[in-house]
C-alpha cells in the first residue's frame, strides 16, 4: 500500500511538473498551426543544400510529431521539396517543437532544454547533406501547385476570407488555433504522454538508481537505446517523462538524448514513407545519418556533462520550483478537462 501511495504521488508530480509548460507549448503550436500556411514551407524547400538547412530551422518548432509529420512530408515532396529538404524537415519537425522544448524544461532542466533543440536541428542538417550524396536526392519533382487564389479566374468559396477585416482574419486564425490546440493536438499527443508519464512514474518508483548504471553510458548503451526507438511510435513530447525515467535509473543524460532523437524521427511508417517517395538510397542514408548524429550529440552531452561537473538529476529535480503549486494543478485541471473528450465538449462546442 505504501508503495501504491508513493507511485500515485510521483505520478501527481510529475504532471504538475510538466503541465504548464506543456500548456504554454499547446499553445504557441497552435497559433503557429493557424498562422503559418503549409504552402509557405513548399516555396522555401526546393532544390539546393540551403534548402536543407531552411527545413531544419522551419521544421523545429512545428506542431507535428511522428504521425503528423509524414503527409506534410510527403505533400512537400510532391510539391517540389527536394528528398534532402524533406529528410531534414522528418527529422527536425517531430525530434523538436515548442512543446517538447517546454516539456524538456520542466522535466530535465534548463541545459537539456537548450540542447536538446540544438541537437535536433544539427542532426536534421547533417541527415540532410548526407541524403544529397545520394544521385537521385535531385530529381525533378511535381510544379509546386498553385491556389485558386493565384489564378485569374478567382473562385468565391476560396477568396471568400479576403472580405473579412484584418481584425475579424485575426481573431478567426486565433479561435482555430486554439481550438486545435485543445482538440486535435492533445488528442494525438495525450496516449503517449500519459503512457510516458506512467512509464517515469514507475522508474522513479520501483526501479533502483543503481540499477541501469553498469548500462547507462557509452556505445553500446546508445546502440541499445537506437534498436529500442527505431521501430517504436512516439513524439517528442511524450519521449521526454520517458527520457526522465531513464535518467532517474541510472542511463547517461547523453544516452537518453539518443532515445529522444531516434524515437520521434524513426518508425516503420515514416521509413516506409522514405522509401516509397524517395528510395532506398535517400532510405539508408537517412537513418545513417540520423544514428551517427544521435550518438556523437549523445557523446557530447555526456563529455560537457562531465568537463563542468553538471547534475542534470538535481536541475530535473527543482526545474518547476519556480511555479507556484496552485498553478501547476491548476494547469494539470485544464490538461485533463482537454484531454477527456466529454468534458471538452462542454466548453468547446
Amino acid at each position: 500500500m505504501d508503495t501504491l501511495v508513493i507511485f500515485f504521488n510521483n505520478l501527481l508530480d510529475l504532471i504538475n511538473e510538466a503541465s504548464p509548460w506543456l500548456l504554454l507549448g499547446l499553445i504557441i503550436a497552435g497559433l503557429m498551426k493557424s498562422f503559418v500556411p503549409t504552402k509557405i514551407l513548399s516555396k522555401h524547400l526546393g532544390e539546393g543544400r540551403f534548402a536543407v538547412v531552411k527545413a531544419a530551422f522551419i521544421g523545429a518548432p512545428l506542431p507535428l510529431c511522428s504521425c503528423g509529420v509524414i503527409p506534410v512530408a510527403t505533400q512537400l515532396k510532391r510539391s517540389g521539396a527536394s528528398s534532402p529538404a524533406t529528410s531534414s524537415f522528418l527529422v527536425a519537425t517531430p525530434e523538436t517543437g515548442v512543446d517538447s522544448v517546454s516539456v524538456s524544461y520542466a522535466l530535465l532542466g534548463p541545459i537539456m532544454a537548450i540542447y536538446r533543440p540544438i541537437a535536433a536541428i544539427s542532426s536534421a542538417i547533417i541527415t540532410g547533406m548526407l541524403v544529397s550524396t545520394d544521385k537521385s536526392a535531385y530529381v525533378s519533382a511535381a510544379q509546386q501547385h498553385e491556389s485558386c487564389c493565384t489564378k485569374q479566374v478567382q473562385k468565391p468559396s476560396c477568396c471568400a476570407s479576403k472580405q473579412q477585416s484584418a481584425s475579424e482574419q485575426f481573431f478567426a486564425k486565433l479561435t482555430t488555433g486554439v481550438r486545435y490546440s485543445f482538440t486535435q493536438l492533445i488528442d494525438d499527443l495525450i496516449k503517449w504522454l500519459a503512457l510516458g508519464l506512467l512509464f517515469a512514474a514507475l522508474i522513479r518508483t520501483f526501479v533502483p538508481t543503481e540499477f541501469l548504471t553498469q548500462y547507462g553510458s557509452g556505445l553500446p548503451a546508445m546502440m541499445l537505446m537506437i534498436v529500442i526507438s527505431v521501430p517504436m511510435y512516439i513524439c517528442a513530447t511524450a519521449s521526454t517523462p520517458i527520457a526522465a525515467g531513464f535518467i532517474f535509473a541510472g542511463i547517461s543524460p547523453g544516452t537518453a538524448l539518443v532515445f529522444m532523437m531516434a524515437g520521434p524521427a524513426t518508425n516503420i511508417s515514416t521509413l516506409g514513407v522514405i522509401k516509397t517517395e524517395m528510395g532506398t538510397g535517400v532510405l539508408i542514408r537517412y537513418l545513417a545519418g540520423l544514428i551517427l548524429s544521435a550518438v556523437a550529440f549523445g557523446f557530447l552531452l555526456d563529455y560537457l556533462l562531465a568537463a563542468y561537473q553538471i547534475n542534470i538529476i538535481d536541475q530535473m529535480s527543482h526545474s518547476h520550483q519556480m511555479l507556484p503549486g496552485w498553478f501547476a494543478y491548476l494547469c494539470s485541471a485544464i490538461l485533463v478537462c482537454a484531454a477527456i473528450k466529454p468534458l471538452r465538449s462542454l466548453i468547446l462546442k
